[in-house]
């Protein structure tokens, strides 16, 4: 039997795509998947903090961009598997469909002003802001924030004084 062959039973397929609708078409044999799930993330979102980064050169963010979150997650007691980052360089995010798949109580959006998702509601860099069960905070990009300048330590300490409160630290 090869592979073109097998059949799973329609309880495992549903296993499979847990965030898809999964339909069997009986005169072909064929499973389609239709879904309007939001992209894959990285991280495992296990504190449902979401974190949109604008990332040219990557998938999700470059190695030094992810070097540098990575100890921005360490300074607040968390790592990579407490959170979901996306990257919406190459693709319009909106924030309901985010926040059906996702249900972030946090969200950090570097380099990413509210507008651009879609947001009814605009806010300054650096004041979290509640809305519809989330706190937000807007900051620069990554990129801007990782920089060893006067104006890059300017910035990281006020991203710091926002997150301090933002995770009760």
């Amino acid at each position: 039997m090869g592979l073109n062959e097998i059949q799973l039973p329609s309880i495992a397929i549903s296993g499979l795509y847990k965030n898809a609708l999964v339909t069997l078409n009986e005169e072909k044999k064929l499973v389609e998947i239709k879904t309007d799930a939001v992209s894959k993330f990285l991280g495992g979102n296990k504190k449902n903090i979401l974190i949109l980064v604008k990332s040219s050169d990557a998938v999700f963010v470059d190695d030094d961009q992810l070097s540098f979150l990575t100890k921005l997650l360490e300074a607040c007691k968390l790592n990579v598997g407490d959170v979901a980052i996306l990257n919406n360089e190459k693709e319009e995010l909106v924030i309901n469909k985010l926040k059906e798949q996702l249900r972030p109580k946090r969200i950090i959006l570097f380099g990413n002003s509210p507008g651009s998702l879609k947001l009814p509601i605009e806010f300054p860099m650096f004041k979290l802001q509640q809305y519809d069960g989330s706190t937000y905070l807007y900051a620069p990009s990554l990129k801007e924030l990782d920089v060893d300048t006067t104006e890059g330590k300017i910035l990281k300490s006020k991203l710091w004084v926002c997150l301090k409160n933002l995770f009760e630290l």
